[in-house]
């Protein structure tokens, strides 16, 4: 029986547990948008919560505060990286500090090939994160998939449908435009 118990263990002894989610939370909050297993998901969602809202709590009272030097210390215990905690307090922290929880959503993508598990998607809520934009070589292809992606309409509604137009070869690309002038 599992009454009264609380988390799952993953199939892994408490250290690596935290540890795993230690990395999957500073990967998440570093690119703001992770595919990982539907449990792994579900159980990182409550952990990455709780940072942002010891971020905010910290940024509650002014960043010289005695509070906010406890917050920057708090998240510092979990995320190893100095410029995955700056961003929390910099940038992620201020974008929701009129929203009271639900900082993440998890959407479910299906079966990995290879094990059959249940994969998912788990993003920051109203993440303006473009993927395109890491890469280096900004190709003029991928601006205009960028630019079109953002012209529709925001949320996960948006990018289905432009995930969606793309399979079906609903639009082209500035390369094939450019060739069809050419001509």
């Amino acid at each position: 029986m599992r009454h009264r118990v609380a988390h799952r263990k993953l199939g892994r002894v408490t250290e690596h547990r935290l540890a795993t989610l230690r990395n999957q939370a500073q990967m998440l909050l570093r690119h703001e948008r992770i595919d990982t297993t539907l449990a792994k998901a579900k159980e990182l969602r409550p952990f990455v919560e709780r940072l942002i809202t010891v971020a905010k709590r910290g940024l509650a009272d002014g960043a010289d505060t005695t509070r906010a030097l406890h917050a920057r210390r708090l998240v510092a215990r979990d995320l190893a990286d100095k410029q995955v905690a700056r961003k929390l307090f910099d940038t992620i922290a201020p974008r929701f500090s009129s929203r009271p929880g639900g900082y993440t959503r998890v959407l479910h993508l299906g079966r990995r090939q290879g094990d059959c598990a249940e994969v998912a998607q788990i993003e920051l809520v109203g993440s303006e994160y473009d993927p395109n934009a890491d890469q280096s070589s900004g190709t003029a292809g991928e601006a205009a998939a960028g630019a079109s992606s953002s012209s529709s309409s925001k949320g996960v509604g948006g990018r289905l449908r432009a995930a969606a137009k793309r399979l079906r070869g609903g639009e082209k690309t500035d390369a094939k435009k450019g060739a069809d002038t050419e001509q």
